[in-house]
């Protein structure tokens, strides 16, 4: 559901929760309010103009933020690879298949001749699947062992407003795609974040025991993983 504020658009997420909570997101300043199932659309809407002031300054801040990078997949793009800068380098070929490989500080690009943009993009997006896959599957198991937590099962996706996130009713967790452009220390840390979130659905005390027993730096971790929030370097679909 959608109303307007104001001149504000705002989303309303109804959830089974017990307080209102409000989020202006990146990179553009999208307001949205998750609330409770049983509580009225006038008493959001009261709720949203008391903060009007506040959701202002926020969407200016973003406003203020460097556009993100519009990737076009051309030879001296800089591509991230966990952690890591790489020089793109593009060559097009009639009948190749498609293929990524890095080598000494380039991140060679084969493409088929008239690939679009679009075509280019679902590729290297693609690679970008296999490399946190590769990596998770390597890493999860460690985690399980390490916390006693287990999920059931886990999947990948590109997401603009979170790391990762989990069903604990389901024992699944998602990761995004975008962690495979960071080092792998923050792939670890989100891996542990939803792992905690099964046994623990909210960020309290008892949640954040288990990251500290675990991952004593986390919150460093966190502060420094969320500066790229802002930024997505793959496009946004």
């Amino acid at each position: 559901m959608q109303i307007e504020v104001s001149g504000i658009p705002v989303e309303i997420v109804k959830k089974d929760i017990k307080t209102l909570r409000l989020a202006v997101l990146p990179p553009d300043g999208a307001v949205r309010v998750s609330a409770p199932r049983f509580l009225s659309d006038n008493s959001i809407r009261r709720f949203v103009q008391d903060r009007t002031e506040w959701i202002l300054k926020q969407r200016a801040r973003f406003a203020a933020l460097p556009k993100p990078f519009r990737r076009q997949y051309i030879s001296g793009e800089p591509l991230h690879v966990w952690g890591r800068e790489y020089l793109l380098q593009v060559v097009e070929h009639i009948e190749r298949e498609r293929s990524l490989v890095l080598a000494e500080g380039q991140a060679l690009l084969s493409l088929r001749q008239g690939d679009t943009l679009q075509r280019r993009a679902s590729f290297v997006k693609e690679w970008y699947r296999d490399q946190l896959k590769s990596e998770a599957g390597k890493r999860l198991p460690l985690w399980e062992s390490r916390t006693g937590l287990s999920c059931r099962s886990w999947q990948t996706k590109y997401m603009t407003t979170r790391w990762g996130t989990c069903n604990p009713a389901a024992g699944r967790l998602w990761l995004n795609l975008q962690l495979a452009q960071r080092p792998v220390e923050y792939l670890d840390y989100v891996l542990l974040h939803e792992l905690a979130h099964l046994r623990i659905p909210n960020h309290g005390p008892a949640f954040q025991a288990i990251l500290e027993q675990h991952m004593p730096q986390w919150r460093e971790v966190r502060r420094q993983l969320n500066t790229f929030a802002a930024s997505p370097m793959l496009p946004v679909e």
